[in-house]
């Protein structure tokens, strides 16, 4: 199994999807990847040779941003909007979505699951006729 970037990649994929796995590589970056080392994208990564491996490795970790580096980063920019008391940074503060969507309806992957309020009469105080 090839590990790439602290990430064990599936060694039945191909070479362009099983890159995704790694945080921060998506299919444009994953192509980037394998056109600039030759490599071939239809190769499954069991097949790859250690050098192949290592020359993915060098890579990425050069030139990109990944896993728990990109990671911190992205926390550290929504910590800073939330301290300056951005719009933005007051969205997140409230787990709401950032970026202009509808809330009053939807918005459920962010709000979490509905809480009713007031549903139906309370029940009756022991007054019997």
């Amino acid at each position: 199994m090839a590990r790439v970037a602290g990430v064990d990649l599936p060694k039945n994929k191909r070479l362009d999807i099983a890159l995704r796995y790694i945080y921060g590589i998506g299919p444009a970056i994953s192509d980037k990847i394998i056109a600039e080392l030759a490599l071939d994208y239809s190769k499954k990564v069991k097949d790859l040779s250690e050098e192949e491996v290592n020359k993915i490795n060098n890579f990425i970790t050069k030139n990109l941003k990944v896993e728990g580096d990109l990671r911190r980063e992205t926390q550290a920019n929504i910590k800073r909007l939330i301290e300056i008391g951005s719009y933005r940074g007051s969205r997140h503060r409230r787990n709401l979505p950032v970026r202009g969507q509808r809330s009053r309806t939807n918005a459920r992957t962010r709000r979490g699951k509905r809480k009713t309020v007031g549903a139906g009469k309370p029940p009756s105080q022991g007054k019997k006729n």
